[in-house]
């Protein structure tokens, strides 16, 4: 596990960008926190490191928006779905060419491989983002150790 603290937004993408240095297609992001956490503002991070140009914002109505780059970027947000939800075809773009980035990632479990890297952000008194990473599996426990 490994903790960051971010005292504003860009310190919130440049943690992201690190990130997304690391990232290979078949790789999954699960991110959580409140409303207004940062998730979508570190994501843009990882869109910065993929060489995305197109401007990442949060796909909170259309459930997906992809977006190419160095790999394609599947950038999900399952707030608005529940543990019944099986008909987006979700599954194709988890485990798949690019790299899944999910937003509220419990709405939905049964999409969720075993492996993964969670990553929960908090907001504190002052304002910062506490920004905690967490690997599921040997693969992220490794991501993790080269991350800076």
């Amino acid at each position: 596990m490994k903790e960051f603290i971010a005292s504003n937004a860009n310190e919130t993408v440049e943690i992201g960008y690190q990130l997304g240095l690391l990232l290979k297609p078949g790789d999954t992001i699960l991110l959580e926190g409140n409303l207004s956490g940062g998730k979508t503002t570190f994501t843009k991070g990882i869109g910065k490191a993929l060489n995305i140009k197109r401007i990442i914002n949060s796909p909170t109505f259309t459930i997906l928006k992809e977006y190419q780059g160095k790999y394609p970027l599947y950038h999900m947000d399952l707030y608005r779905l529940d543990e019944n939800s099986h008909d987006y075809d979700l599954e194709n773009y988890i485990n798949g060419d690019g790299i899944a980035v999910i937003e509220w990632p419990f709405q939905a479990p049964m999409l969720l491989p075993d492996e993964y890297l969670l990553i929960s952000f908090s907001i504190l008194e002052n304002g910062s983002r506490k920004i905690t990473l967490e690997a599921k599996g040997n693969h992220y426990e490794e991501l993790l150790g080269e991350l800076k």
